[in-house]
């Protein structure tokens, strides 16, 4: 059957993407133009934060690049927002392209030291509590001062390579191309239950060092690239932004942990399994042998590596330089000192980061749009009507309703420069908006883990490779999240209400604090 030239269109729109959502976006296309010219501006700017949203939403139909450009693209066209001001927008946000693409990247050179201490917390923790409690405490320290992202790509890859260790053995079949998806081998009844176990162990493992990234993410500047820009809005560094987080931070991380162990005690929402001991075994025996062909050179690496990242840790505190040059500084002396020389090596550490990295570039394209068009000004305007003591509560609860369907990205950087515009028109006191800051990052952060789409790291695991091995589909980690969700997001809540101001208050009293720390006037100059 020869195909048409309207057919062969459709086919090659959005590739795979199913044709109910290619038509959708085509429709989005085709209304956005005639409702901007023939009913209002506003109206349109409106329409196009919902159909962005829609895309996020849907990001397992098609990554939110494809479409959200387009729908960015024809905004540009139509006169939503110029050129001038989406490059505005990017200039201002240079600091968080430089975090995604060169922190990333480094840290995927530090993934043998990384690989090495999550593989020996799994085989010598044999309580599977402790062990969930240490994948979630290591996972949260890391994503303190690395990408969240980085974090979940190297537990992915730990847990697939113990995946294929355990199934290529008991499989009979060797080497790392085998078809991991083939179950052939499993028919026995005992092997197929003691699979089955396996990927329930693993999935309970994802999801605490999932948490775990949210949980140490929401701690620092560079935790999530949403912080590093609030953290330039309010102007604040890596120790002010840390301390400033810690009275709502500190206490959800205890309350995490203690939902860690909840779960894993009581064995619900999917948790509670124990990693067969057929499985440890064979574990065992591949890390051993793994352990004896270690040469000195390898050795050496993991010590430099080592080094690498306390040095990480110094500039990042003291913040030295610019996060991203930071970054770079890894990549160099990672590659130079671990022998990384050749140009193909090198690109393949940027694969993970610049997706991402060019769909945070359309956030600022709909950021230009939502900021031309003053769509949020009405909303932000109702919540600043109301007291000072509410305003924290209601605007953690915006961001983290919004956060939990959409991205986090997105939404910190729409509230945090409207509730910035408010500052400098007045409208809030200094101290208000540091604390309006502070209630913005954690709302997008903490009630963001009750969907993958909030969740950028959760988004990453969902679509990788492991997910579909080990039964991660969409429901399951939206029920396994549920605890968590409701916990983190009442007890974060609680904090932003009743003890963030008090705290703050102290904290500058014993002068840890600084008031104010951002000049107004330079900040309503530049922009």
């Amino acid at each position: 059957m020869v195909m048409t030239l309207r057919s062969a269109l459709m086919k090659n729109f959005l590739g795979a993407s199913p044709d109910w959502y290619k038509l959708i976006i085509i429709s989005f296309l085709v209304i956005n133009p005639l409702v901007f010219f023939l009913v209002s501006p506003f109206v349109a700017g409106w329409l196009l934060v919902a159909e962005f949203i829609f895309t996020l939403a849907m990001a397992l139909k098609c990554y939110p690049l494809q479409p959200g450009g387009l729908l960015a693209i024809e905004a540009i066209l139509i006169g939503m927002t110029s050129p001038a001001h989406v490059s505005e927008e990017i200039a201002n946000n240079l600091e968080v392209l430089l975090l995604l693409v060169f922190m990333v990247a480094g840290i995927y050179f530090m993934k043998q030291l990384l690989l090495f201490v999550f593989t020996k917390l799994l085989l010598n923790i044999h309580s599977k509590m402790l062990l969930s409690l240490a994948f979630c405490s290591v996972a949260a320290l890391l994503s303190a001062f690395l990408d969240a992202l980085t974090v979940v790509a190297v537990v992915i890859s730990v847990c697939t390579g113990f995946y294929s260790i355990y199934h290529n053995v008991m499989s009979n079949k060797a080497g790392e191309d085998s078809d991991l998806s083939d179950d052939s081998g499993f028919e026995n009844p005992d092997k197929k239950q003691t699979l089955e176990q396996f990927r329930a162990f693993l999935r309970s493992l994802l999801m605490h060092a999932g948490i775990g990234t949210a949980l140490g993410g929401v701690m620092t500047m560079v935790g999530e690239p949403q912080n590093l820009i609030i953290a330039k809005s309010a102007g604040w560094g890596f120790v002010d932004f840390f301390l400033r987080m810690a009275p709502v931070t500190l206490p959800v991380f205890v309350c995490g942990l203690l939902v860690c162990v909840l779960v894993e005690h009581f064995s619900v929402f999917g948790y509670g399994t124990k990693l067969p001991d057929r499985v440890r075994k064979v574990l065992k025996e591949y890390d051993s042998k793994a352990t004896e062909k270690r040469s000195r050179q390898e050795k050496v690496k993991l010590a430099v590596q080592a080094i690498i990242g306390l040095w990480l840790v110094i500039a990042l505190a003291f913040h030295l330089a610019e996060v991203g040059l930071i970054g770079l500084s890894v990549i160099i002396l990672a590659t130079a000192l671990c022998g990384i020389t050749d140009e193909h090596a090198i690109g393949k550490a940027f694969q993970e980061a610049l997706p991402f990295t060019a769909l945070l570039t359309v956030f600022f394209t709909i950021v230009a749009v939502i900021i031309e068009q003053h769509l949020f000004t009405p909303v932000i305007q109702f919540v600043l009507l109301t007291s000072p003591s509410a305003q924290l509560p209601l605007f953690y609860l915006f961001n983290g309703l919004l956060s939990s369907i959409s991205d986090n990205v997105f939404v910190g950087t729409v509230y945090i420069n409207e509730t910035r515009a408010a500052l400098e028109n007045g409208s809030i006191s200094l101290k208000q908006f540091e604390m309006l800051a502070v209630a913005i990052n954690t709302g997008t952060n903490l009630p963001s883990v009750a969907t993958p789409n909030g969740q950028a790291a959760f988004l990453f695991l969902l679509t990788s490779a492991l997910a579909p091995l080990v039964r991660m589909s969409y429901g399951r980690m939206v029920w396994m999240a549920l605890p968590y969700t409701l916990v983190l997001t009442v007890v974060g809540l609680l904090c932003v209400q009743h003890v963030l101001a008090p705290a703050t208050d102290w904290l500058t009293q014993w002068q840890w604090l600084t008031l104010p720390s951002l000049d107004v006037g330079a900040l309503t100059t530049a922009h």
